[in-house]
């Protein structure tokens, strides 16, 4: 790999880190006491339980500590939450759809990206490596009506494993975009297969998967959020068949009816799929 693409650990722990802070996922919160007395005392129990079942020592109680601090000083708890948590935080969230199941979204979100009509070809470099690849298909509400003018973010990995914004030497909205379908819902996106990649091991987390004994690996995904007024909005990761950590996923992310099915370009090179979202209404 290039040194100067590869991205450290704390580089885009930092970024993401930032990313979260600047998301205003947080403004709204408002912490309710018997809620917070209620997960707090479960968390602290919970640990509490482990120490004593394990009979941990004070070594292995200094060392979670040294390793705390180093994940906060690598900027790797989005990192760590969204790898090792967020997958449950989801099933949760999304456990009353109709529609279409999703997944997380993961630490490499960037919002407003560049926003096109479809059909459309995502922004990418000149030389960019790969798999020429179509993403097409159609957003319908439950009920079977198309949805006009839904917006399907896309963003994901290149050939080499890297999201632009996260590492270095990649033009800023690289492999990254917004797609307005058309009045049937229908969309058309060309853009380049991504590879697997391992999330960074450099780092806190990479300290953990090393220790554990553990792999680091995430197979081939597209990251999307599907939006259409009215509707709740879809965030998923789609996965193509034959991954090698489609069934290890170091994220715990993959599901069977979030799988691909790939074939040949109809027209030019590279490969194609469809793939159609349900969209929920909102709740009145």
């Amino acid at each position: 790999m290039s040194t100067e693409t590869t991205a450290s650990a704390a580089a885009s722990g930092n970024a993401a880190t930032d990313r979260f802070r600047q998301s205003g996922k947080t403004s709204a919160i408002q912490a309710d006491v018997e809620r917070v007395n209620l997960l707090a005392s479960k968390l602290i129990k919970a640990a509490n339980d482990i120490v004593l079942e394990e009979r941990v020592s004070y070594d292995e109680f200094n060392a979670l500590k040294a390793w705390l601090i180093k994940v906060g000083e690598d900027g790797e708890w989005p990192l760590f939450l969204d790898v090792w948590l967020e997958h449950s935080v989801e099933e949760v969230a999304t456990d009353h759809r109709e529609g279409n199941k999703g997944s997380i979204e993961g630490p490499y979100y960037i919002p407003e990206a560049p926003e096109q009509q479809s059909p459309a070809t995502i922004q990418m470099r000149d030389d960019e490596q790969g798999t020429p690849l179509l993403f097409q298909g159609q957003v319908r509400s439950t009920d079977g009506s198309p949805l006009s003018n839904a917006k399907i973010e896309l963003w994901h990995a290149d050939e080499e494993g890297f999201y632009s914004q996260f590492a270095p030497n990649i033009p800023e909205w690289n492999l990254r975009g917004s797609f307005i379908a058309d009045a049937e819902g229908n969309f058309q996106i060309n853009t380049m297969q991504p590879a697997p990649y391992q999330i960074p091991t450099d780092g806190a987390c990479g300290q953990l998967i090393a220790a554990a004994g553990w792999h680091a690996w995430r197979p081939a995904h597209l990251h999307l959020k599907v939006s259409a007024p009215g509707h709740e909005l879809l965030t998923a990761q789609l996965y193509f068949p034959g991954d090698a950590h489609n069934d290890d996923d170091i994220a715990t992310a993959v599901k069977p009816e979030l799988l691909l099915e790939i074939q040949p370009a109809t027209e030019g090179a590279g490969v194609q799929t469809t793939y159609d979202f349900v969209l929920d209404p909102e709740a009145k």
